[in-house]
């Protein structure tokens, strides 16, 4: 009984730190998915405007550490200064402030990974903590933790990084391939990585992924993000369901990780996507790349790529939002309602 209540009580807290990450990126990552583009468009129009718009988006995303160790430490029913504390050590560790010459820098979203576990040691440094501060709480407990923690998180980070590398090479390794071949792994690979605590952009940046690599990319993201989606919104309501992919399907990581199966159709919608993308030479940049269509990034680089005009306009609307829509509901119909390998419900956000 007592091992049950300790697995059953692991069980929930990693859930509730992959359930705050993935709050956090909602709050961080979306408002710049949303308002990026057109703000961008806008820059002839109301200069002004449009650039303080942007800079507000581009450093909220920077947030996202803070955000998510938040949200965790809500999830653990903590109290204010508990909470403060966690997204203080978050942000630290997350490798999103860097120190260097006496400056304080901030950019980027920081390491997922190195995120939910500098998470993980702040919350149970608390718990370990308990009320031994007495008085003393509100006083030593941001301290410990933010040094603590915070600073292990720091300490750490560069191995942690050495995960993001090694999945950097295997995903070179596939643009060797053949065309097709690759298409189909690359939209798979990166469909996982988005569903995950790896960063599909970091990833991306750093092997310089480029051509029809980046497009497949971009669209087996989209055609999971889709399917995500629409697999869900029976559950999730309309909001959350279009912030699968026009902000991020990452909000759905920790029932991705909890319910692995759900990796399927996910797969499956990724690896026909990327063939996709190889089929019709859909092309990127290393920027573009694991954005999906969030932000419209990934069409607005594959237009670039491609003759102007009308012709791959209607190519772009046909590939990241008719298919895909059409993949989405094919795969709620064939996982859920013909097969019940899974459950609207196994995707419920509570947000």
């Amino acid at each position: 009984m007592t091992e049950s209540k300790e697995t059953n009580g692991l069980k929930q807290g990693t859930l509730n730190i992959l359930n705050g990450i993935g709050l956090g990126v909602i709050a961080a990552l979306v408002p710049a998915a949303i308002l990026g583009q057109l703000m961008k468009a806008l820059l002839g129009v109301a200069p002004a405007f449009a650039q303080t718009v942007i800079n507000i988006t581009t450093f909220t995303q920077s947030l996202l550490a803070a955000m998510g160790g938040f949200c965790a430490a809500y999830l653990f029913q903590m109290n204010m200064i508990q909470m403060c504390s966690v997204a203080a050590a978050a942000m630290i560790g997350s490798g999103a402030v860097t120190f260097k010459n006496g400056l304080i820098m901030v950019a980027g979203t920081g390491d997922v990974i190195n995120i939910g576990l500098t998470i993980t040691l702040a919350i149970l440094l608390i718990k370990l903590i308990g009320n031994k501060l007495g008085s003393y709480t509100t006083i030593l407990l941001p301290i410990i933790v933010l040094v603590v923690g915070g600073g292990i998180g720091l300490l750490i980070l560069p191995y942690v990084k050495t995960v993001t590398t090694f999945i950097g090479m295997i995903v070179m390794a596939f643009t060797k391939l053949q065309p097709l071949l690759m298409g189909v792994l690359i939209g798979m690979s990166f469909a996982a990585m988005i569903v995950s605590p790896i960063s599909s952009v970091g990833i991306a940046v750093a092997i310089g992924l480029t051509g029809v690599a980046s497009g497949a990319a971009n669209l087996g993201i989209t055609g999971a993000a889709y399917t995500l989606g629409i697999m869900s919104y029976s559950v999730n309501g309309m909001g959350t369901t279009l912030a699968h992919f026009i902000g991020t399907p990452k909000i759905q990581m920790a029932n991705m990780l909890e319910k692995p199966k759900l990796f399927v159709p996910v797969l499956l919608s990724s690896a026909l996507s990327g063939l996709l993308a190889a089929i019709f030479n859909l092309q990127g940049t290393p920027n573009s790349a694991g954005f999906g269509f969030s932000g419209l990034i990934g069409p607005l680089a594959a237009y670039a790529k491609m003759t102007p005009g009308w012709g791959s306009i209607i190519l772009l609307t046909v590939l990241y939002v008719v298919y895909p829509v059409a993949l989405g509901f094919f795969m709620r119909w064939l996982f859920i309602d013909r097969l019940s390998f899974a459950q609207a419900e196994d995707l419920r956000l509570e947000v």
